[in-house]
């Protein structure tokens, strides 16, 4: 048997290896940043959220007041103002609910991904015990 040979087909299991761990290290990467931007995605809900709250509270506060009054025009443009943000920010919630929707698939997907590979690496590690012991088996049985 070649020296060469040895040395060759060991390096390309190390580099194959090497391979996995940095596509795990990839997935595990992009699950950090998965769940970065659903906590985010979160944060910003509760606070358009409140604001909505707080725009429907105004709302019902100057129900009580006259409607033909300058005071209340002014008002009512500011209403129609925040019912405007109000529809604006329901519009951005959904979007990001869907981006976080499509994250979280994403990152089932990744999971998935991930664990397949990891099982990989185990059965590969076990191929290559294998192989060795077969191999030194062999080298005792030529010596």
């Amino acid at each position: 048997m070649k020296e060469g040979t040895c040395i060759m087909a060991s390096m390309r299991e190390d580099r194959g290896e090497s391979d996995l761990t940095r596509r795990i290290e990839e997935l595990e990467n992009s699950l950090s940043i998965a769940l970065d931007i659903n906590d985010k995605l979160q944060r910003e809900n509760k606070k358009v959220s409140d604001r909505v709250r707080a725009a429907e509270g105004e709302t019902s506060i100057i129900k009580g007041i006259g409607i033909n009054s300058p005071e209340m025009r002014a008002v009512q443009k500011s209403i129609k103002e925040k019912d405007e943000l109000i529809q604006e920010l329901r519009m951005r919630i959904r979007d990001m609910l869907l981006i976080s929707e499509q994250h979280r698939s994403i990152l089932g997907s990744e999971i998935t991904d991930r664990k397949r590979l990891e099982k990989e690496v185990k059965d590969l590690k076990v191929q290559m015990s294998e192989y060795m012991s077969v191999r030194t088996k062999g080298a005792g049985n030529v010596s």
